[in-house]
């Protein structure tokens, strides 16, 4: 059944509607179908969420509860781009029902009635969206198997694939009526048909064929009585006439009959990406927010807004953040307890703030570079701090640390309760640990002490996020909150009090943790001292103007693309070129940044690839500066851009330690 009503517009309740389902407050229906309900709905903080709610005459039937079982259990299992985040479920009730986020937008179907065809960017945002959003089902070992145009959300900030009704996991098992063919005809791989079974390989053709429908509006195996639809799927050519040349490759490979000749939706992702990152990366439509350049797919993507009056806008922002109460460590794992299910309230919450708002920065489909921001200073220009933020040029230590003070406004106040009230870390491995904050108002920090145990990397990362999701809440409710960097300081380290991690809240807009753990001596190629950072990615990916930073640009990615090309890597899994191969700049920070869009590669390759990219940029950058006269830059950083699992950082230096 569809998620959401014509154009994701919200239909008032209907007579004998619940009030409330769960924690969530029902104003009204985005849409209804035979298995059950989809309630609009808010959560005590005004957040919108899509709440599915089972017929009851379905849920008696033990076959089909069985069934929505699976559905929650797979829906938690899987995060990523483009994907909508399931929030909260209780199967075991008398009328079952889920929360998901809530996506405004049509279905790809209902926008192609209404406006014809994708085109342009916004084709290729949709190609390495989706593709992004199946290699996330596929890393969880979930297979959709329902991929079709009326499970596509056209949301303001990107594609957002849906529906895990029918999906199984990759292991085989699943829950189905016996007999009955899953999938809608005329998006079935040949393989479903021919044995009724289908792996990864069978969304990768569905996927073929949605794009290929979105590009061109015309149904690649045309329509007809199902059978005819499935002979033309198992014996003909898929009509791809219309789409763009720059697709048609990996489109055909997607459709190919034999599932062995397909691409994995991660290559597809891969290659879709690389495509839009060649023009995203490059041209800035008059009008677009720069910062947004570090976001292909969002970057690119341009489908008509909606506004809805019939739905209430979102109340005031309560000050504390809701804390779920359940963790769904069973279900990650397969199985589910049954009872009230809800996400850790870090990842449901990153996942549901996005949709809150269609302004706001898309979770999961807005292309983080998955790190934090480098220590305070390190991150941003002044000018992007804002005047109601301290700004600093160095970093946190043990002094500023110790010169932190009390709770005195209401905001500092409010502040420990946004980031929840329940166990940040596994209370198991640390039953004893306490958590005090502390504020350097002049220099728009706050301070998180840890007490007890040390933390090791895994919970250095959650008290990380669960503090940048609670500060970001924060400063919802107080939009002149004066702070825009938190500090980890760890007390039960072996040898004192410690600095263990530092982030840039307001850029980090995804509140990734992915990066290096700070307090370990850095690795062969990783500089001391300074760290790249997310905002200066981001800025580096912003087009210069600058006549030699784009010339000096060219010339270093023209000559890191010959050297790496010329050791006979002419395979195109370790190929480089202009459109998967990026140099910039970050001006606030003076660093420069070099990534290759290549997720694929393996950690061996990526090694290899940063050993060499890192000593040769170094180089170039050095000779940059005896060229040109006041040449800013002296630092570079190098990674490889994953918009699926999430960038990585690889080496980082300065032109003074070339030879180190």
């Amino acid at each position: 059944m569809s998620t959401h009503g014509p154009g994701g517009r919200v239909d008032p309740a209907h007579p004998g509607d619940p009030a409330t389902i769960g924690p969530y407050r029902i104003i009204g229906r985005l849409g209804t179908g035979g298995m059950g309900t989809v309630h609009a709905g808010l959560d005590p903080r005004g957040v919108r969420v899509a709440v599915k709610a089972v017929h009851r005459a379905q849920a008696q039937d033990p076959e089909f509860r069985a069934r929505f079982r699976r559905e929650v259990a797979l829906s938690s299992r899987v995060q990523g781009p483009c994907l909508v985040p399931l929030l909260a479920a209780d199967t075991e009730t008398g009328s079952p029902w889920l929360a998901t986020a809530y996506v405004p937008g049509p279905t790809l179907a209902q926008h192609l009635h209404a406006y014809g065809p994708l085109t342009g960017g916004t084709l290729h945002a949709f190609a390495a969206g989706t593709a992004q959003a199946l290699a996330a089902i596929h890393r969880a070992d979930v297979v959709h198997r329902d991929v079709k145009p009326q499970n596509v959300i056209l949301s303001p900030a990107g594609p957002r694939v849906l529906d895990f009704g029918i999906a199984h996991a990759a292991d085989g098992t699943s829950v189905t009526r016996t007999g009955v063919m899953t999938g809608t005809p005329g998006w079935i791989s040949p393989e479903h048909y021919r044995t009724g079974t289908s792996g990864p390989a069978g969304d990768v053709f569905a996927w073929g064929a949605l794009v290929a429908h979105a590009a061109t509006g015309r149904l690649p195996f045309g329509s007809g009585a199902p059978d005819v639809v499935a002979f033309r799927i198992l014996s003909g050519e898929a009509d791809l006439g219309g789409v763009p040349a720059a697709l048609q490759e990996v489109l055909e490979q997607a459709l190919a009959k034999d599932p062995d000749d397909r691409p994995t939706a991660a290559r597809a992702a891969e290659r879709c990406a690389a495509l839009l990152c060649a023009q995203a990366t490059q041209v800035l439509v008059p009008g677009t927010d720069p910062t947004l350049a570090g976001d292909p797919v969002r970057a690119a993507w341009h489908v008509p807004a909606l506004h809805d009056p019939a739905w209430p806008g979102p109340a005031a922002p309560r000050r504390g953040r809701l804390l779920l109460a359940v963790a769904v460590g069973a279900a990650a794992a397969g199985g589910l307890v049954g009872g009230l299910l809800a996400l850790p309230a870090t990842r449901a919450e990153q996942a549901a703030r996005p949709v809150a708002d269609a302004s706001a920065d898309p979770a999961g489909a807005a292309h983080t570079t998955g790190t934090p921001a480098a220590p305070a200073g390190g991150s941003g220009s002044p000018s992007a701090a804002g005047s109601d933020a301290g700004t600093t040029d160095t970093a946190p230590t043990l002094a500023t640390w110790r010169a932190a003070r009390a709770a005195q406004t209401p905001a500092e106040n409010d502040a420990r309760g946004s980031m929840g009230t329940g166990a940040w870390i596994d209370a198991a491995t640390y039953p004893d640990q306490d958590f005090s904050l502390g504020f350097h108002q002049p220099r728009g920090e706050v301070y998180i002490t840890s007490g007890g145990r040390e933390l090791d990397f895994g919970a250095i990362h959650e008290v990380a996020r669960t503090a940048c999701l609670g500060l970001r809440d924060l400063r919802t409710a107080y939009p002149d909150l004066p702070y825009r960097t938190f500090v980890i300081v760890d007390t039960g380290r072996r040898g004192g009090p410690a600095v263990v991690w530092s982030d840039d809240f307001r850029s980090n807009t995804a509140c990734s943790t992915s990066m290096t753990d700070r307090t370990t001596a850095p690795a062969a190629g990783q500089a001391a001292g300074w760290y790249p950072d997310a905002g200066g990615l981001a800025a580096a990916q912003v087009p210069s103007s600058d006549p030699d930073e784009i010339r000096i640009a060219d010339r270093i990615a023209t000559s890191l693309i010959r050297a790496w090309n010329g050791n006979a890597h002419d395979d195109g899994y370790r190929r480089l070129g202009h459109d998967n191969l990026s140099v910039g700049f970050d001006p606030a920070n003076r660093v420069m940044y070099v990534w290759a869009t290549k997720p694929a590669w393996d950690g061996a390759t990526r090694g290899d690839w940063a050993q060499q990219a890192a000593r040769q940029s170094c180089g170039d950058l050095a000779a940059a500066a005896a060229e040109v006269a006041s040449w800013p830059y002296a630092r570079y950083a190098v990674l490889v851009e994953d918009p699926i699992a999430g960038d990585a950082f690889l080496r980082w230096g300065s032109t003074g330690a070339c030879g180190a």
